[in-house]
């Protein structure tokens, strides 16, 4: 599949996933979920981590961390750890550069197309990231996790945003299985990024037509 022209009248929007895209906020993501598991004497590692915890929603990282012992625990009860989880991270993250230079540079380019945040994450976790790191004035909208009914890999986190931009067409920059897939039902052409590390470069090329 060829991706859409960007030289062309009718520019696509230029979508993008936070956690491992604009961001590498996931080894932070996983280090306060592992030092508030500890309380119930659950270990959790990297690998696990990465391919169970990523891309999907809250109840079902629950879940998901429930199944890795020392017993299986249910998703209430696991529950009060969640609030304490998310102040660790605003905290943590307050004090980390999470986006890098070479990214916002690369957006400070993209002047003439419509951006938009789409994440599962929720607003009070990202938002102070956005705006303490100069990205939320080149976005047009943010689609966060608690705005929507229901998360990737359902598509409406994707139609939002492009609702919310009166756009048609969309190029949705994306890490996880559960991503991808979102923004596939939702009909936009993808750019699989495999690490934050890579969006400058595949901004790059992008605009120079080299994708696709």
């Amino acid at each position: 599949m060829r991706l859409a022209n960007l030289n062309q009248p009718g520019r696509p929007a230029l979508l993008f996933d936070f956690d491992g895209v604009l961001a590498d906020t996931e080894p932070l993501h996983f280090e306060c979920w592992r030092e508030v598991l500890a309380q119930k004497h659950i270990r959790l590692d990297w690998d696990y981590y990465q391919t169970k915890c990523i891309g999907i929603s809250d109840r079902q990282m629950l879940q998901a961390l429930g199944q890795i012992g020392p017993r299986i625990y249910s998703i209430d009860e696991l529950m009060p750890l969640y609030p304490l989880k998310k102040q660790l991270f605003r905290d943590r993250a307050a004090e980390t550069r999470l986006i890098s230079e070479p990214v916002l540079d690369e957006l400070t380019k993209c002047t003439q197309y419509k951006l938009a945040v789409v994440t599962s994450s929720g607003r009070t976790e990202i938002e102070p990231i956005l705006l303490r790191e100069q990205i939320m004035p080149l976005l047009s909208t943010a689609v966060y996790g608690n705005e929507v009914k229901a998360l990737k890999p359902d598509p409406e986190p994707y139609r939002t945003a492009m609702e919310r931009l009166g756009a048609t067409q969309a190029i949705a920059f994306e890490d996880s299985a559960a991503g991808i897939a979102s923004a596939r039902a939702a009909d936009c052409e993808v750019v699989i990024v495999r690490h934050a590390s890579e969006l400058p470069e595949l901004l790059r090329l992008l605009m120079k037509g080299g994708l696709g």
